[in-house]
């Protein structure tokens, strides 16, 4: 295990174990989630299951990890999980190419995973993802907006219930209370610097939606977005699962 010998040496050998003797699920492997992935199976984690239905396109390429000239067309999922497994080949992967949704979501988390990843931001599929997995007792971290942010200070973590300045956490959180009664309870990574975004103005169709899947509430903008911004959401996900999973608190360590 030469490859995870400096995650070994700063974790010590029964954290360390943890994490290979975990699970993690990632649902959406674009900015965000591509780095989340990245992140976890660098630091050891022994299973993943790896959640997206797109494909890669060329307005990815600004922002996500899988995306290159070469990969245009291709399945994110079947990219990520051959990077996955040349980062390490022992990993035990499942890639799941599937559209996040209510009647997707026994297959989602079919193999009832240590953690979930929630990296997309469509509002209704997202909503239903969170709402299933706090159902089924999972532990959940959540990607918040990173979208026109520009300040890589202002990136904080807390729970839902905490999260202030990000439309897409007010939102989300309004919907899982009218959805489901949760108000509390799910980890997100959100930004505190303030945008000018209105969830209530007309939104403009960008992406490729299943078709038994387009009615699902409304499409997506297009909205800037910076790789720098994106990766950090991404990157401090899979930090605080790998904290989380391993049982390391920093503050103890002091």
């Amino acid at each position: 295990m030469e490859r995870f010998t400096r995650t070994r040496t700063f974790l010590g050998d029964e954290r360390f174990g943890r994490l290979q003797n975990s699970h993690v699920t990632i649902v959406g492997l674009g900015a965000v989630g591509g780095y989340a992935m990245e992140a976890v199976a660098r630091a050891g984690i022994g299973r993943l299951t790896l959640v997206d239905f797109d494909l890669v396109q060329r307005s990815n390429i600004n922002r996500q990890l899988l995306a290159t000239e070469q990969t245009i067309g291709q399945a994110k999922v079947s990219l990520a999980a051959a990077r996955v497994s040349s980062i390490n080949p022992a990993i035990i992967v499942e890639p799941l190419e599937l559209f996040a949704a209510e009647e997707t979501l026994d297959q989602i988390f079919h193999n009832k995973p240590d953690v979930l990843i929630d990296a997309i931001d469509s509002m209704n599929p997202k909503v239903q993802l969170l709402a299933g997995a706090v159902a089924r007792g999972i532990t959940t971290f959540s990607s918040m907006g990173a979208a026109l942010r520009s300040d890589p200070a202002k990136i904080k973590s807390a729970d839902i219930a905490q999260t202030t300045n990000c439309p897409l956490a007010k939102r989300v959180r309004k919907m899982l209370r009218r959805h489901s009664g949760i108000e509390t309870g799910i980890t997100c990574v959100y930004s505190t610097e303030r945008v000018e975004f209105d969830y209530a103005k007309p939104q403009e169709e960008v992406q490729e939606i299943p078709v038994q899947y387009a009615d699902r509430g409304r499409q997506r903008n297009v909205l800037g977005s910076l790789p720098t911004i994106t990766g950090i959401f991404g990157l401090t996900l899979a930090n605080l699962v790998i904290m989380h999973l391993s049982g390391y608190n920093a503050e103890n360590e002091k």
